[in-house]
């Protein structure tokens, strides 16, 4: 799988990302970065004890590292989810984690295979 396989798979724009950062393999290294960062765990488990600011915290991290890798859909769903986070008060609409959920084990999906591609 190349990266850009990878970028298509996860619904993310590769020519955006390559565009910014300029570099395949400088991207390469952040993409296979995204699999170990703990914002997502940390997402999930603040909003299960209702610690809406530390949701919002992890929220609003993820949503930056999408829009800084160009993952498009996962963006997306975690933007949504950031800005219902931002008043203070738990999401009115579960449905806007189980949407960030399904597409952040897409992308990790997508990611991982990447990875295994490289190692043969």
């Amino acid at each position: 799988m190349t990266l850009q396989e990878c970028y298509a798979a996860l619904e993310g724009n590769y020519d955006d990302v390559i565009g910014r950062l300029r570099s395949e393999r400088l991207v390469q290294k952040f993409v296979l970065k995204f699999i170990d960062d703990g914002s997502f765990k940390l997402l999930e488990d603040s909003l299960r004890t209702q610690n809406i600011q530390e949701a919002f915290r992890a929220a609003h991290t993820i949503k930056g590292m999408c829009q800084n890798l160009s993952f498009t859909r996962l963006q997306n769903s975690s933007t949504a989810l950031t800005e219902e986070l931002r008043g203070g008060n738990p999401p009115s609409d579960p449905s806007l984690f189980e949407k960030v959920a399904e597409d952040y084990q897409m992308t990790v999906a997508a990611i991982e295979a990447f990875k295994a591609s490289l190692e043969g």
